[in-house]
Formats: structure tokens, sequence, C-alpha cells
């Protein structure tokens, strides 16, 4: 009897199954099409050249220093905005999330608004302002705190400043999704038990928001490491990151191939990446809202 009222179960998903399928193939043609195929294309400009296969594109970034270093760059600013971002985030995050629901909704627009604007908008829009004219030069000459402007522009400062601005918002949201799901009474339990306010925070609250913040600062150095205007607007020659190297390659050089075997090395670097999270925390953390 089990037996035939399990067959029975299975037949009736198998029409679901299939009407799945159907429902996918849009969304998998797409895919193949916009991505699997510009991602495979670039993959194979990267180790074919001149109808045979070739490692000379990678050679040439190993040989020659300057490539490294910009990778190095890339990798470093990279840290940096990361760890600003979740200085500047975490602390948001929390407010936020101890907020009533209708008061942290409110609040987090102001967080999300912003994408509402073009990056390059963004981008122009504190350019303005770290200028030597610009907003606050003028107001720290005006309190007399500097007697010349201060030069946040076209250097790493602004590099810095402009990426953790943009990127500041995606450590907030991760951060936020799951702090709101930690129950408050563990942290007035631990108070109860004469544990004060900051230990209780450090001891219960901190660790079951790491899952936020590792997620946060995953997404936030990946999104970093291939980012462009910003970094090509506000920075300099020194401070040039892997994007800006692979668009001089397609624009100025016309060379796709290296082009490619930069770009395989940004995807390999965030693959690797990918793998040590998921190593050290799991990938299935990434996506968690609820503890």
């Amino acid at each position: 009897m089990s037996t035939v009222v399990v067959s029975g179960a299975r037949r009736r998903r198998e029409p679901r199954r299939r009407t799945a399928l159907w429902l996918l193939l849009p969304l998998l043609g797409f895919l193949a099409v916009f991505f699997l195929y510009p991602l495979g294309a670039m993959l194979s400009r990267s180790v074919y050249a001149d109808g045979a296969f070739t490692t000379r594109f990678f050679q040439r970034v190993i040989d020659d220093p300057a490539y490294l270093q910009v990778l190095w760059t890339t990798f470093e600013i990279a840290a940096m905005v990361t760890v600003a971002t979740l200085v500047l985030g975490y602390p948001l995050a929390y407010f936020l999330s101890r907020r009533r629901p209708r008061t942290a909704a409110l609040l987090m627009i102001l967080v999300v608004v912003p994408y509402f604007t073009s990056v390059l908008v963004r981008t122009y829009a504190w350019m303005v302002l770290l200028g030597s004219h610009g907003l606050i030069n003028e107001g720290l000459l005006a309190l007399g705190v500097i007697d010349r402007p201060l030069t946040l522009l076209y250097n790493r400062v602004g590099v810095l400043i402009g990426m953790t601005y943009m990127l500041l918002p995606y450590m907030v949201l991760a951060l936020y999704s799951v702090m709101r799901s930690i129950d408050t009474s563990l942290l007035r339990a631990a108070e109860s038990l004469g544990a004060s306010r900051l230990r209780a925070f450090w001891r219960v609250f901190f660790p079951l928001s790491r899952p936020g913040l590792a997620s946060g600062s995953l997404l936030v150095f990946i999104l970093a490491l291939g980012y462009f205007i910003t970094p090509a607007l506000m920075g300099s020659q020194q401070d040039s990151l892997i994007s800006m190297v692979i668009e001089a390659q397609v624009e100025t050089y016309f060379d796709w191939n290296f082009a490619s075997a930069l770009a395989a090395l940004l995807l390999g670097s965030t693959l690797v990446l990918f793998a040590l999270y998921e190593r050290l925390v799991g990938l299935n953390r990434l996506f968690e809202s609820k503890l």
C-alpha cells in the first residue's frame, strides 16, 4: 500500500518539475547568451591566439612587475575599502536593527536612495566636494583648521572616500539582515546575570552578527576588486586598479587577448575568495537573513 502511495506522489511531482523546467528555460537561455558565452569567449581569448593555444599572455603578467604591482594595489585598495565600510557600516546597521520596524524601514530608505542616482553623477558630486575649492576645503579654511587646501582628489584618499561611499550600503544591508533577526532577549538575559551592556554586546550580540559581517565583507571586497568609474575619475596613475588596466588594453591598445588574460586573473582571484569563504564560513551563510 505504501509503495502505491509513494509512486502516486512521484507521478504528481513529475508534471510540476517539467513545468518548472519550462518556466526556467527563458532565464537559462538569457544566462547562456549574455553570461556564459561572453565568459567563455573571454577565457578562450586568454589562452588562444593566432590559431594555437598559448600561455604568453599570462606569462607577460608574471614577467612585468608593473602588472603585478597593479594587481597588488587592487587587492590593497579593496581590503582598505572593506575595512572602512565595516567600521562605518557596523554601528549604522546596529542602530537600524534596534529601531522599530517602521522607523528602520524609513531610515533604510536614506541608505538605498543614492542608488537611484547614476554612479557617474555621485562620483562627480564627490569630486566637487573634495576639490581644492570644494565645500570641505572651503569650510576647513573658513574655520581656520587649515591654512591651505588639502589634496583630497587624484590620490588614494579620494579613491578610498569615493569607493567607501559607493559600497557602504552593501555592507549595511548585509549586516542589518542578520542583526535584525538576533533575539534581544539574549542581551537582557546576559545583563540580568551580571554582564555589563558592553560585555553583553561583545559576548552575545557580536558573535551572532558574524555571518553578516563575513558576507558583507566578502561582497564589498569582491565588488571593490572590479570597480572602475570611481577610481578612474578620483584616483591617480599610482592607484590604478586592474579594471582600469583592462579597459586601457581594450580601448587604447586593442589587445583583447591580454585584456582577457587580466580579466581571467581577476575572475580566478574572485573564485579563490569564494573557496576560502566556503571553507571558513560556508556559502549558505552568505544568503542567510535569519539565524
